[in-house]
C-alpha cells in the first residue's frame, strides 16, 4: 500500500516528460508509471504538470551581513515563502565574520535551522577569517562532515579575502573535496567609483549601479577563473550579470577550467533602468552586482541555453524598507550604506515557469534542470531535484493555466514588499509535497517549523578537482 499516489498528471524531469502516476512510500518515490495500486492518500493531478520541488542553492536566511545587519527572514519565514513558491530545498549561508571560529559559526547556524526550517536544507560556509584553526582544522573537518560548499567574497570590508588567502582556501577545498563559490567583484573599482559618486553629491539609490561597474565583475570573474585553473580546484561563480561574464565562463570551460556558474531572476527580468528614479523607493531593487541591460539579459539566456550557466538561483537577500533593514543607517543614508539585496525565494520558480514553460523559452525540461536537478547535482544533494525511484518525494504540482499578478506585499516572507509587484505570470505551484507530506495546498502552508532536515552534501562531479594543475607541478618540483 502506497502512502500517496499522484495520478493523472504529466511528469516532467530534466530528461523528458510523460503521462504517469507517482507512487510514494516512506517519504520517497517508489514507483513512476501506470497502475501503481492502492494508496492511503490520492492526489488528482489531471491537467497538471508534476515536477520536482525547486532546489534554491543561493539564499540568505537568518544571517548577519558583512555590515552587521540581520536580514529580515528567519528560517521559518524564509522556508514558508519558499514552499509557497514551489521550492522544497534550500542552501543558505553560515556566515563567518573575522574573529569567529568557523566551527562555532556552523554549529550555531545549524541550531537556528533545526529550530525553524520547514524544508530540508544545507549550508554554504562563508569564510572570512583563515587564521588559527579556521583553515588548518575547522574547514577540513566541516568538509568531511558534509558541508562541502564554501563561499568567498572578493569585496566588502569585513568579509572579503585577499588573493593569497583565497588560494589557501582553494587548496584546502581541493584536499577535502568541496566546491568554492564566489561573489566576484573587484573591490578597488567599487571603492573608487563610490568615492567619486559620493564626493560629487550623487548619493541616492539610483546611483548604486554606477558604483558597481561591469568592469568590477569582469575583472574578478576572470581572476577567479585563473585561480581555479592554476590550482585545479572547482569553483562556482555566483550571480553572473553581464554579457562579458558569460563569455568569461564560456571561455574558461572551453579551455578546461573547472568552473560552473549561475544567474538570478532579477538579472533575467529586470534592467538597470528600473533603478533610474529619484527618491528612496528604488532601494528595494538594490543588489550587487546590480541589474544590467537588455543585451546582458539576452546573453544570460544564451548562456542558460547552451549550458554555460547551469543554475538559476534566487539570491534571496531580504531587508525591509524601514529602519530595521534598508534604512538602518537613516532615511537619507548614501547608497553605499543601504543594505543590498531583494527577496526572491517565492517568485523564482513562477517567474521562470512563466518564461520557460508558458512562453516556451527553453521549455519545461530545461526549467526543471536549471531550477532543481542541476543545482542538486552540483552541490551533492542526490536525493533532491529529481522525480525518480529512490529520490525524496519533494514534488510541486503545477497548474499551467493559472494566472497570477504579483501584489505590492503578497509574499509569505518577512520582507514586506514584492520587487516584482505588477508582474503577471501564468503557471502556479498549487500543491507542494516535501518528503511525501503535502505541505502546501489551496494556498495554505501546512508545514511546521523544525520539520526540515539538514542535507549532508555528498561529493559531486562538480567538486572533482583537475588531476593536474600548475600548482601541483610547483608543489612536486624538486
Amino acid at each position: 500500500m502506497l502512502d500517496v499516489l499522484i495520478e493523472g498528471g504529466r511528469v516532467v524531469t530534466s530528461e523528458g516528460s510523460r503521462e504517469a502516476d507517482v507512487g510514494i512510500a516512506g517519504g520517497r518515490i517508489v514507483a513512476v508509471g501506470q497502475g501503481l495500486g492502492e494508496a492511503t492518500h490520492r492526489i488528482d493531478a489531471r491537467g497538471r504538470l508534476v515536477m520536482p520541488g525547486g532546489v534554491d542553492t543561493h539564499c540568505h536566511v537568518e544571517q548577519i551581513s558583512g555590515a552587521g545587519l540581520m536580514n529580515a527572514d528567519t528560517f521559518e519565514t524564509a522556508t514558508r515563502s519558499a514552499l509557497h513558491g514551489g521550492t522544497t530545498s534550500i542552501v543558505s549561508f553560515a556566515a563567518q565574520h573575522p574573529g569567529k571560529r568557523l566551527r562555532q559559526v556552523v554549529d550555531d547556524y545549524a541550531a537556528l535551522a533545526a529550530h525553524g526550517a520547514m524544508i530540508d536544507h544545507a549550508f554554504h560556509m562563508i569564510v572570512s577569517d583563515v587564521s588559527g584553526d579556521n583553515l588548518a582544522r575547522d574547514l577540513p573537518e566541516l568538509i568531511s562532515e558534509g558541508h562541502r560548499s564554501i563561499k568567498i567574497f572578493t569585496t566588502y570590508d569585513k568579509v572579503r579575502l585577499g588573493d593569497e588567502d583565497i588560494l589557501d582556501v582553494l587548496w584546502t577545498a581541493r584536499g577535502g573535496g568541496a566546491l568554492v563559490c564566489f561573489h566576484a567583484e573587484n573591490d578597488g573599482l567599487i571603492r573608487w567609483m563610490s568615492r567619486r559618486l559620493i564626493g560629487s553629491g550623487r548619493t541616492e539609490p539610483r546611483f548604486h549601479p554606477l558604483s558597481h561597474p561591469r568592469a568590477a565583475e569582469i575583472e574578478a570573474l576572470s581572476r577567479m577563473c585563473v585561480f581555479a585553473e592554476f590550482t585545479g580546484q572547482p569553483i562556482m561563480l555566483f550571480h553572473v550579470s553581464t554579457r562579458e561574464g558569460v563569455e568569461i565562463v564560456r571561455a574558461g570551460q572551453a579551455r578546461g577550467v573547472p568552473v560552473v556558474a549561475e544567474t538570478c531572476p532579477h538579472y533575467l527580468f529586470m534592467t538597470v533602468d528600473q533603478l533610474d528614479a529619484p527618491g528612496r523607493d528604488v532601494a528595494g531593487l538594490m543588489c550587487s552586482p546590480p541589474q544590467r541591460r537588455t543585451d546582458d539579459q539576452d546573453a544570460l539566456w544564451e548562456g542558460l541555453s547552451d549550458g554555460t550557466l547551469r543554475v538559476v538561483s534566487s539570491d534571496h537577500a531580504p531587508y525591509r524598507l524601514d529602519e530595521t533593514g534598508k534604512f538602518a543607517n537613516g532615511a537619507d543614508a548614501p547608497f553605499n550604506r543601504i543594505a543590498n539585496g531583494l527577496p526572491g525565494l517565492e517568485v523564482r520558480l513562477p517567474l521562470m515557469f512563466d518564461a520557460m514553460v508558458s512562453r516556451g523559452r527553453l521549455g519545461a525540461e530545461k526549467f526543471v534542470e536549471l531550477t532543481a536537478t542541476a543545482p542538486a547535482a552540483i552541490f551533492g544533494l542526490p536525493a533532491k531535484g529529481r522525480i525518480a525511484v529512490g529520490a525524496d518525494a519533494d514534488i510541486a504540482i503545477w497548474d499551467p493555466e493559472r494566472r497570477v499578478t504579483f501584489g505590492a506585499d503578497d509574499l509569505h516572507d518577512n520582507t514586506g514588499y514584492n520587487p516584482f509587484a505588477g508582474t503577471s505570470v501564468t503557471g502556479w505551484p498549487e500543491t507542494v509535497l516535501s518528503r511525501g507530506e503535502v505541505v502546501v495546498a489551496d494556498g495554505v502552508c501546512r508545514a511546521t517549523p523544525g520539520r526540515g532536515r539538514r542535507i549532508v552534501m555528498e561529493p559531486s562531479d562538480a567538486m572533482r578537482p583537475r588531476t593536474e594543475s600548475e600548482a601541483d607541478r610547483l608543489d612536486h618540483a624538486r
